[in-house]
């Protein structure tokens, strides 16, 4: 049997058994590309992990930036500077009701643009965004969703997990660059679908709607918050577990009375300085920034050792394992001669936007039930022989695919949709359930078609 066959084959049975059992995605493909690398393809493992004299497959700078970024996002967490953004949100709209979806969608779209992952920025906003919808009577299919697309219309700024990843392949391939283009593609294809979702779900009803300021939301965010509590599916796939919170922001009695002015602290604005100083450095002085961003978190945890003593559990530590193995098993399959295979066999089609919106689909369909970040590394691999031929705009078609393999996270077997499932408050579960369900299934049907039309055809055409 080939390389190229046996490491397709490798590859299936990774994504198969990653979606039944509850096994990281990145140590099923470690384990593949040792054995598959060393007994098949004939490597080494000093070609598959690099070293000195060998430049090999694992992403040793994506992994330092995905460390320093979620530390510094675990601390941010910890000493109440996310709660104090939330906070600051939820009163900008001074008893609104109508403007609520529109604040957490945006809330939870900075919160990823920062630097944190889609499951956490999530976990930390829909029990908000759901109790309030509970209260107030806001469809909860509604809330959820739109906490949902605001996560990933900031998911792809150039210092979030996404973004980096989808930047760093387009770079180490020597694509044109991206960066800008699909972080803003995100963004505005998540809010065109956010403001459908607001006129089709009831949101027209809640125009001239509005409530005192003091009633306006329980911004208690708690383990059980963290740990997607509420009963539901587990969500497996689309992101780790996430850590139970350790500190937390403010004295507990505070937080549990959100009318109670609560003052902001010297360590919150220093934090909100370090977020902005990282994301200068990285993105106007082209520092690392990895070495940026856990520099600054360094700092701020030397402020209160005792409170952020626990926050490097809080790495996403397994985020970090399934994409760093993912990658260097892509490595694993382009050295096989799978990726110029695939792509041959695709160019051989002969019809570029045809060949696009297959990639599209094949993203789409599979990161429903997947990891949307290992999906997005898979498939503009995929697309790499594709695109170097010139046929098509190559941009266009990595924006596309990199919405595709993101938009499809409201599925309720997605750690995303499984949350705002767990969270919602006053309904039928099973209903919901449905609910979100024939909700992600119309994404997944009509999605990837329209990323492929906005991004790759209509440019085409101009």
């Amino acid at each position: 049997m080939s390389p190229e066959t046996v490491s397709i084959i490798a590859l299936v049975v990774i994504f198969a058994i990653a979606t039944v059992f509850p096994i990281n995605m990145g140590a099923l493909a470690f384990v593949a590309a040792f054995l598959v690398g060393t007994l098949s393809v004939g490597l080494s493992t000093e070609a598959i992990l690099g070293s000195d004299e060998v430049a090999g497959g694992f992403p040793a700078e994506l992994v330092l930036t995905l460390i320093g970024v979620t530390y510094l996002f675990a601390i941010a967490q910890n000493n109440g500077t996310v709660d104090l953004l939330v906070r600051g949100a939820v009163r900008l709209v001074g008893g609104h009701i109508a403007a609520m979806p529109w604040i957490m969608f945006a809330v939870t779209g900075l919160l990823t643009a920062i630097g944190a992952l889609s499951p956490a920025a999530v976990a930390i906003i829909a029990p908000i965004a759901l109790t309030f919808a509970a209260r107030h009577q806001i469809n909860p299919l509604l809330m959820g969703m739109m906490v949902i697309h605001g996560a990933q219309g900031g998911g792809f700024s150039p210092i979030s997990v996404y973004g980096v990843t989808v930047n760093g392949i387009v770079d180490a391939e020597g694509l044109p660059d991206s960066s800008v283009a699909v972080f803003l593609g995100s963004l505005f294809f998540n809010l065109a679908i956010a403001l459908v979702l607001f006129i089709v779900l009831g949101g027209r009803k809640l125009i001239g709607r509005k409530v005192a300021v003091a009633e306006q939301v329980d911004e208690h965010v708690g383990e059980e918050v963290l740990a997607g509590s509420g009963g539901g599916p587990a969500g497996h796939g689309h992101g780790p577990a996430l850590a139970p919170r350790v500190g937390g922001g403010g004295d507990d009695t505070d937080a549990e009375h959100p009318d109670r002015p609560q003052p902001v602290t010297l360590e919150q604005i220093l934090t909100l300085l370090g977020l902005v100083v990282v994301a200068v450095l990285a993105l106007v002085f082209k520092l690392d920034i990895g070495f940026v961003a856990i520099t600054v978190a360094v700092v701020l945890a030397l402020l209160n050792p005792k409170r952020h003593k626990g926050a490097v559990s809080q790495i996403s530590w397994s985020t970090i394992l399934l994409i760093a193995g993912v990658l260097t098993y892509v490595f694993v399959l382009q050295q096989a001669g799978t990726i110029d295979s695939i792509g041959e066999a695709v160019t051989g089609l002969g019809a570029p936007l045809l060949i696009a919106l297959l990639l599209c689909y094949i993203g789409g369909v599979v990161s429903a039930f997947a990891s949307s970040t290992a999906i997005i590394g898979v498939a503009i691999a995929l697309a790499v022989p594709f695109l170097q031929a010139g046929d098509i705009g190559s941009v266009g078609v990595v924006v596309a695919l990199s919405v595709s393999s993101t938009i499809v996270d409201v599925s309720p077997f997605s750690t995303n949709g499984a949350l705002v499932l767990a969270n919602a408050q006053d309904v039928d579960r099973d209903r919901f359930y449905k609910q979100i369900l024939g909700y992600a299934t119309i994404v997944v049907v009509i999605g990837p078609f329209l990323a492929w039309l906005v991004f790759v055809v209509v440019p085409s055409w101009l």
